[in-house]
């Protein structure tokens, strides 16, 4: 086994990550483009690197906006990536171009796999939420265009857990993030819990803030994550190592 004494890596992900696999699940938030903001440029390269330190049962999580995915659909393609699902992180504000007709409050988190495996092959669990409750429904009795029907009661049975919505609503980080378009570390453990086993490697492509550090340290799953920023990668593992107590069986 292989340890780091770093959880994220200071450098370019094309370089370092390739080497680091294979990943069950590989996690990037790149920038997507949209904006002519210095930093906000698509970064090229990276996709088939990914594909190649996926294991075959892998999944990647990508963020970005629809406009960002229908531009750069053909790269996923030719990479060897199958498109499976997405997910729309909703949150309470959002942001609000010269451009735009509408404050945007939603983001993609969209899923791929590798284009030979079968989707049954590939590793899901079904993630649900506790927020149903049972419920009683009522039929009117006699409705006036039947005349025939008697009345009607029946009590639900679908109290408890149901699966998971695809919009997830989950507040973003405003006035506590550490970096600029910081994803809650909430909102990842649910992608992490779906797409990787519990003790499986995450690799994490474009970490950032170490969001997703932190939700794997809180899931159980191991990381490695890579971010091009010194100083950001530096916070980010002040901010993972302050999690849980470190352990070198962490990485490998």
């Amino acid at each position: 086994m292989t340890v780091f004494s770093e959880i994220v890596l200071a450098g370019d992900c094309r370089e370092l990550m390739p080497a680091r696999g294979p990943f069950n699940m590989i996690l990037a938030d790149p920038p997507y483009g949209d904006t002519s903001l210095a930093w906000d440029r698509r970064v090229g390269g990276w996709l088939p690197l990914a594909r190649a330190a996926l294991k075959p049962t892998g999944s990647l999580w990508v963020f970005g906006s629809l406009r960002c995915f229908m531009a750069t659909a053909d790269r996923f393609a030719d990479a060897g990536f199958q498109i499976a699902q997405e997910v729309i992180w909703e949150k309470q504000n959002g942001t609000g171009f010269h451009a735009d007709r509408f404050k945007r409050v939603h983001e993609l988190a969209v899923q791929f796999y590798p284009a030979e495996t079968p989707w049954r092959e590939i590793y899901n669990d079904v993630q649900t939420t506790p927020d149903a409750t049972a419920r009683t429904v009522r039929r009117k009795q006699r409705p006036p265009h039947t005349w025939r029907i008697d009345a009607g009661h029946y009590v639900s049975q679908d109290g408890g857990a149901r699966l998971m919505r695809s919009v997830i609503y989950v507040r973003n980080c405003h006035g506590r993030s550490i970096h600029p378009t910081e994803k809650p570390s909430a909102l990842l453990e649910i992608l992490i819990r779906t797409s990787c086993p519990e003790g499986g490697l995450v690799g994490d492509w474009f970490a950032g803030s170490g969001s997703a550090g932190e939700a794997c340290r809180l899931s159980g799953r191991r990381y490695i994550g890579c971010e091009i920023d010194p100083d950001m990668a530096e916070r980010a593992n002040a901010r993972i190592t302050s999690v849980l107590p470190f352990n070198d069986g962490d990485l490998s």
